[in-house]
């Protein structure tokens, strides 16, 4: 009788105390190449069973370790509830991200609690699957970033995996670096040369050199930083009709590769002022773009709404906001007609929220995505459960261990280019693979998982009112 009942067992979900499930701790681990620098979180509870977040592309682990003494000892399953605790925390881009990539590790933990998938507790489906657009990738050294190159590569991955969509990367400056000779760009002195190196300084610090002990080092960053973060329309930088003819002619090179079929989006256009984004918008119209992102900052709200009214460029902006409140003007105003979250900045229900507030008003959202599976299949939960999704990026088609981060799955995540959701609890695996992602921990980061206790008691009046 005992065997029987031990056997019997193995096919019981033993997680059957959800009201009694407690958070016991929370950990990290940083990945470099994953296909950015990623940072998983995972919390623990006291029946066994854990939840897997991810913070930002390129922030910080501090950003929800700081938090952890507001979690001990509660239950993972009041999601919402501990959310609204720590969304005081939430800044804008990757400041969000210790809180997002908490909440996803919550719903994560309380869908294998309850045996439920993470969709379910989001009201359920509109779709069984959503649909991946192809970013360039980041790990292939040596690519030049014409409009030939680049639209052989996209085409090379939308030949392989499936991809019915794809986006470019293709900045004013980066044309005026791959074509120095020629006047692209009309700026002060030497201007356009110090911003290139100042991004590519800090780029590189935050990518291989974060570990950097303090020193003057720290001054050099510090200015790259505040280079590479003056607003474009602060920076002086206005395009030659040379540099429009240029520009016009690497989108012409993109399609004679790609063809007309083929949805196209463009990023990363460049350090452009609004009346320069007009000129070069109205040059790519006969492109056919699906959208221009990121042409302004995305607090611009009114510039948007005064670009979308002189192109017929469709915009996209939105993956340095994170909360409802925070995309609540531009989707209000009908800035622009796709928004672009990003789930390790706003977390599942706050993305869908922010999703079922742009459909009121006519807006599409697509998702940024240049994170691990964790984010990705996190994007797809909230996906296939928010109507007006269309498509999530995917910059990781060049990292060959993408796939075999998690444990549990079955399979390749993105197939014919879409991620289909799976019926099994929470995130729909089981766990991370520590054999796989021992081999590509960030420099600086070389322990997995290891102790915060350091963070237990951290705590202050965060109280919004007196």
């Amino acid at each position: 009788m005992s065997d029987h009942f031990e056997s019997t067992l193995g096919y019981v979900n033993t997680y059957s105390r959800p009201s009694e499930l407690k958070i016991t701790d929370m950990r990290f681990v940083d990945l470099a190449g994953a296909p950015m620098h990623c940072t998983l979180v995972k919390i623990y509870t006291n029946q066994g069973i854990t939840g897997i977040g991810e913070l930002r592309d390129f922030g910080s682990r501090t950003y929800a370790a700081m938090l952890k003494g507001r979690l001990l000892g509660e239950n993972p399953c009041n999601v919402d509830k501990l959310f609204r605790r720590i969304k005081q925390f939430m800044g804008t881009g990757r400041q969000a991200g210790g809180v997002a990539g908490i909440e996803i590790a919550l719903w994560d933990l309380a869908g294998k609690a309850y045996g439920v998938p993470v969709y379910q507790m989001l009201g359920g489906k509109f779709r069984d699957e959503v649909r991946v657009y192809c970013d360039l990738g980041v790990n292939t050294p040596g690519t030049k970033g014409d409009g030939y190159s680049m639209g052989r590569r996209l085409k090379k991955f939308a030949d392989e995996y499936g991809f019915t969509m794809v986006k470019a990367v293709l900045g004013v400056e980066s044309l005026q670096a791959i074509y120095p000779n020629e006047e692209l760009i009309s700026a002060p002195g030497t201007e356009v040369e110090k911003y290139l190196k100042a991004a590519q300084y800090n780029f590189d610090f935050i990518k291989n050199r974060r570990h950097t002990p303090y020193g003057p080092e720290f001054l050099k960053r510090n200015r790259a930083f505040d280079l590479v973060n003056t607003k474009s329309p602060y920076t002086m930088f206005r395009m030659t009709e040379r540099g429009l003819d240029r520009y016009e002619e690497e989108v012409a090179h993109l399609r004679e590769i790609l063809g007309y079929k083929m949805p196209l989006a463009i990023d990363h256009l460049g350090y452009l002022n609004l009346e320069d984004a007009v000129r070069l918008l109205r040059r790519l119209e006969k492109y056919n773009l699906l959208w221009a992102e990121d042409m302004l900052p995305c607090t611009y709200t009114e510039e948007y709404k005064r670009l979308s009214q002189l192109t017929s460029t469709p915009l996209a902006t939105g993956e340095d906001l994170s909360t409802l409140e925070s995309f609540e003007e531009l989707i209000v105003n009908r800035a622009v007609p796709i928004i672009h979250p990003d789930i390790c900045s706003s977390g599942i229900y706050e993305t869908k929220k922010i999703g079922d507030l742009a459909q009121r008003y006519h807006v599409a959202m697509a998702m940024h995505m240049c994170e691990t599976p964790v984010a990705a299949l996190a994007t797809a939960h909230m996906g296939v459960a928010t109507e007006n999704f269309i498509a999530t990026e995917f910059n990781a088609p060049d990292v060959p261990w993408w796939n075999d981060m998690i444990m549990g799955y079955g399979g390749n995540i993105i197939q014919n280019g879409f991620i289909r959701v799976s019926e099994r609890p929470g995130l729909g695996f089981d766990d991370i693979n520590d054999e796989v992602i021992k081999d590509h921990l960030m420099p600086g980061f070389p322990d997995m998982w290891a102790s915060t206790d350091q963070w237990n008691t951290e705590y202050s009046n965060d109280r919004l009112f007196s």
